[in-house]
């Protein structure tokens, strides 16, 4: 494991898998993906699986305040070949999630178009006017009648920045701990350390060797 920058030490990122086309890695919530703006933003899970692995380039993004998997390329050449199987719609992207209430019914799809909210930046929003199509699948795993809470499994089939947490929210079901979105954001506070949605697993087929390829890392919450 490689330690983060020496203002947020105690976030580490977890070498998943690694060959000679491709690295899958364990995020922290907290941990950019990419470097943002300003320079106390530089800091972030490509360049720390740069210290690795020279030739490593992110493929797809996570949010910040979101776990789990990622995966990086060995080079272009490999980026441009993961980033096509995404475009294609040829990973399958599982994450777990834990929300506010009790989603009814226990399954089903959530198909609204997402935009950004300009005013509200860096929001995202439902609309029909000029959103993008975006498309996702729950399923309930428990529910915590005590806490008034679901455990969820998601699959979504598009990639809309936010989308999880806009799908979740527009149906009622905000995510625990979602400072940008949930319940203590309008309330103006964070009663939750970490917005709790994680990258559970990635399937996609090895662009190079032809083989199915599963990662899994455990929810942390």
């Amino acid at each position: 494991m490689l330690s983060h920058t020496p203002h947020s030490e105690h976030l580490a990122i977890a070498l998943v898998y690694a060959d000679d086309s491709l690295v899958v890695v364990n995020k922290p919530s907290g941990l950019l993906a990419v470097p943002g703006r300003g320079a106390d933003k530089q800091h972030c899970a490509s360049l720390l699986v740069q210290q690795m692995f020279a030739d490593a380039l992110i493929v797809h993004r996570l949010d910040q305040a979101t776990s789990g998997l990622l995966l990086l390329a060995r080079g272009p050449a490999m980026q441009r070949a993961l980033g096509n199987l995404f475009e294609k719609r040829q990973v399958d992207k599982r994450y777990e999630a834990l929300v506010h209430g009790l989603v009814s019914p226990s399954q089903g799809s959530i198909d609204l178009p997402l935009a950004a909210d300009w005013p509200a930046r860096p929001k995202q929003k439902v609309d029909y006017a000029i959103g993008k199509p975006a498309l996702t699948h729950y399923q309930v795993i428990a529910y915590n009648h005590t806490e008034d809470t679901t455990r969820l499994a998601l699959q979504p089939e598009t990639g809309r920045t936010h989308q999880l947490r806009v799908h979740m929210l527009a149906i009622g079901h905000p995510m625990v701990g979602d400072g940008l979105y949930g319940r203590q954001a309008l309330a103006g506070h964070n009663g939750y350390a970490h917005l709790h949605l994680h990258a559970q697993a990635l399937l996609l087929v090895h662009p190079v060797t032809g083989q199915a390829m599963h990662w899994q890392c455990a929810c942390p919450f």
